[in-house]
């Protein structure tokens, strides 16, 4: 367990403490851009290859609740919907993601498809991921596994903004009045309209073959049938 909490606080450390905060502007101004994202991105896939390898090999669990029976059953819903919102998300053009800030000079095109629904799909996804596999499993071992991709992703989406903010100012603010953070809210308000053709057949099609074949194959990657 040890070993599975330090590789959690590593992950968790790197995303809340460092990256999308002024510390990472300080950095980046000393070692440069590019070479700041190597270091982030082979520093994340360490910790995230720790994390896997720690859970899977934690023995003796302490389960701390029970989940209802129906859970798996709802859970394909759940985890449905988070391969959704992850793969339209990153393969959908937004001025969020990494080097393509320059999608806000474009106007509109900067806001299709699923940017409209939420401007950080892929991290809702993530969300939505872990929340179901977190209550489905109801062990200490899985708080902190699962636990720490929410702890990420649901602060990490407000640390974009901000980042962004500072970055790009006034043309962020364009950006940020015609999306949201929360899913559906801009539509909800009227700021945005749903967007079905930006979305497109293709990318929800990827999303769903994506989530079928981790549904197949669920048993031989992680060592436990999914039971969807």
């Amino acid at each position: 367990m040890a070993s599975l909490i330090a590789a959690c606080f590593l992950f968790f450390a790197i995303h809340i403490f460092v990256s999308g905060t002024p510390l990472r502007d300080r950095i980046v101004g000393t070692m440069g851009e590019r070479a700041y994202r190597g270091v982030f991105a082979l520093t994340s896939l360490g910790a995230l290859v720790w994390m896997g390898f720690a859970y899977a090999q934690t023995k003796n669990l302490e389960v701390l609740w029970i989940a209802p029976g129906w859970t798996p059953h709802a859970g394909a819903l759940v985890v449905l919907i988070a391969f959704l919102f992850a793969v339209v998300g990153l393969t959908t053009p937004n001025p969020t993601s990494v080097e393509q800030e320059a999608l806000l000079k474009k106007g509109d095109e900067a806001t299709r498809g699923i940017v409209r629904i939420t401007r950080h799909p892929f991290l809702w996804g993530v969300t939505l991921w872990a929340a179901f596999h977190l209550w489905a499993n109801g062990d200490l071992a899985s708080v902190f596994f699962f636990g720490t991709f929410i702890a990420v992703a649901l602060p990490g989406m407000a640390a974009i903004d901000r980042k962004r903010k500072r970055a790009l100012g006034a043309e962020w603010d364009s950006f940020a009045a015609k999306t949201s953070l929360i899913p559906f809210a801009a539509i909800a308000s009227g700021r945005a309209a749903f967007d079905l053709k930006g979305i497109g057949i293709v990318r929800p099609a990827a999303g769903a073959t994506v989530f079928a074949l981790f549904m197949w194959g669920h048993a031989w990657l992680f060592g436990v049938p999914a039971y969807y």
